[in-house]
């Protein structure tokens, strides 16, 4: 889940790219993407082309909770073929994750679909909701990620009263305690927000390898030349992979000897390094179902 690429709900010539895009995931919107007297068109194809899409790629962005479409959105695609789940813009207070997991629990047991199937992905998109982020993860057994909402011009910046620059130290603060939010609560796979200077592509890069270095593990994308630089960079490199190997094999050898520790490249290396590197290796794709609450 390195990749989530938008793709407007409403516009058919982009959705029927999608199975020819190198995308992990595919975000399909119903939200900021899709005028208002296009919602329900939207809603028709996503239900068509969620089907197409293979491997359980396809997720839907509804319309926030406070919205008048929320109701409709949810009951058009809840338990859609090929819906993997929903990302849900716009999330602040734990009640509302109750309420929408409730909402779901309706729809699942009316349509027959077994209980807790449908998967949520918050957007966190306010200072309330970044500072919050381990109450909204944990308020229900549905949510799988969050989404650290920093956008340039965005919501978040806006109710953070913050500048934005490619180099990033103005969201820095609250990029890592989201992060710290999520992991704390077990999520697998955090995943940060959308860079939408589609023209500054090294910029993308740098901003991508620091995500990836915070402990992000995938983001949010506007535009299908962003895929290839977002699957490379939250993936390990082949030095990486061939290291993490060595460790493992060289710690098992000095554990066989009855040692505790051993040396890598001129690195010590013990139980909690082999575990990471055991992680690293198993983890390259990672599933947002291994949480825990």
């Amino acid at each position: 889940m390195r990749s989530f690429l938008y793709i407007p709900g409403n516009r058919q010539k982009m959705l029927d790219k999608t199975a020819s895009l190198g995308a992990d995931c595919f975000i399909l919107d119903l939200e900021d993407s899709v005028p208002p007297a296009e919602k329900a068109n939207a809603r028709a194809l996503i239900r068509d082309y969620a089907a197409r899409i293979a491997n359980a790629r396809a997720w839907v962005r509804t319309n926030a909770i406070d919205t008048a479409f929320f109701s409709a959105d949810l009951d058009a695609i809840v338990g859609a073929p090929g819906v993997a789940g929903l990302f849900i813009p716009k999330v602040d207070t734990v009640e509302q994750v109750q309420e929408i997991g409730a909402h779901l629990e309706l729809l699942e047991k009316d349509r027959g679909i077994a209980p807790g199937t449908t998967r949520i992905i918050l957007t966190a998109e306010s200072a309330r909701a970044v500072l919050h982020c381990h109450a909204l993860v944990t308020a229900s057994p549905r949510v799988v990620s969050i989404v650290f909402g920093g956008a340039r011009d965005a919501d978040l910046m806006n109710d953070l009263g913050c500048e934005w620059s490619s180099e990033g130290p103005e969201l820095m603060h609250a990029r890592a305690h989201m992060l710290l939010g999520a992991r704390a609560a077990g999520i697998a796979v955090p995943l940060d927000g959308a860079f939408t200077d589609l023209r500054d592509k090294d910029g993308f890069e740098r901003d991508t390898a620091l995500s990836r270095r915070l402990g992000y593990r995938g983001r949010m994308l506007i535009h299908p030349d962003q895929i290839e630089p977002s699957n490379r960079l939250y993936g390990r490199s082949p030095a990486e992979l061939e290291y993490y190997a060595r460790v493992i094999s060289t710690f098992e050898a000095a554990v066989a000897r009855g040692e505790a520790t051993a040396t890598v490249d001129g690195r010590m290396i013990d139980v909690a390094m082999a575990e990471t590197a055991r992680k690293a290796l198993a983890g390259n794709r990672p599933d947002t179902e291994s949480k825990h609450h």
